[in-house]
């Protein structure tokens, strides 16, 4: 198994902190948010590689910061090319150009890169390796106000049977926390939902698209989880980390 973390990401609401700086080499408790993230894949056996998909105004930045960082498991920075908001792959996108790039024919488990979870990796590693299929974490956020700004997913007897970005009017509370493990089988779909000139922006719309043709097992959390998309996320964030 290897693991893609997206982080080419531009995250312009939070400018000016990341008009020189990705979101994910943002410090929360006094380290980047990616450490955060890569300490959880720790918990994996299983997984061998990381590669962290970067863009071409970041890849210093993240070439420099993996000099300096302890990694436990090998590491790789892999830039996707882009140099702004308006030619992005997006993040199937880029979870596409690491398959493609790097000849992965193995199972995967994509994370966003601007994610703060509690949850163990492993519990939801057990459920992925028990059904041998498709599994996306979700949150309950248990306001329906607040769903409209999420991935928000509705399930059935654990699987997921609609995905809807960002809904005006949300059907569930259940968000999609940006963390899927993806078996081997999966990347031939990856490359034809591409290939079929999908939308390759958001994970989400590949999700609505994949559970018409393979199950999409839903592992549920109340675990702490932050999505951090603004100012006032990553200051909350801050403050439970430090503790």
């Amino acid at each position: 198994m290897h693991a893609i973390i997206l982080a080419a990401g531009y995250a312009t609401r939070l400018h000016p902190l990341t008009k020189d700086k990705p979101k994910p080499l943002l410090d929360v408790a006094g380290r980047p948010i990616i450490e955060h993230i890569i300490e959880k894949l720790g918990q994996i056996s299983d997984v061998g590689k990381i590669f962290i998909v970067t863009n071409d105004r970041f890849e210093r930045n993240f070439t420099e910061w993996l000099e300096n960082f302890d990694a436990k498991k090998p590491v790789e920075i892999l830039n996707d090319g882009t140099s702004s908001n308006d030619d992005r792959l997006g993040a199937l996108g880029d979870i596409h150009f690491a398959i493609s790039s790097k000849e992965i024919d193995d199972d995967i488990i994509a994370i966003a890169g601007d994610n703060l979870f509690e949850l163990s990796l492993t519990d939801v590693h057990n459920l992925f390796r028990k059904r041998k299929s498709n599994v996306i974490v979700l949150h309950d956020v248990k306001d329906f106000e607040l769903a409209r700004h999420y991935g928000i997913v509705e399930v059935s007897d654990e699987l997921v049977v609609n995905f809807e970005e960002k809904p005006i009017s949300p059907k569930s509370t259940l968000a999609s926390t940006g963390i899927y493990f993806f078996p081997k089988k999966t990347i031939e779909l990856i490359k034809k939902y591409i290939a079929q000139g999908n939308n390759p922006d958001k994970t989400g719309n590949f999700i609505e698209w994949l559970h018409k043709r393979e199950k999409v097992y839903s592992y549920v959390t109340d675990k702490k989880w932050y999505d951090i998309g603004s100012l006032e996320q990553l200051e909350k964030a801050n403050r439970y980390y430090k503790g």
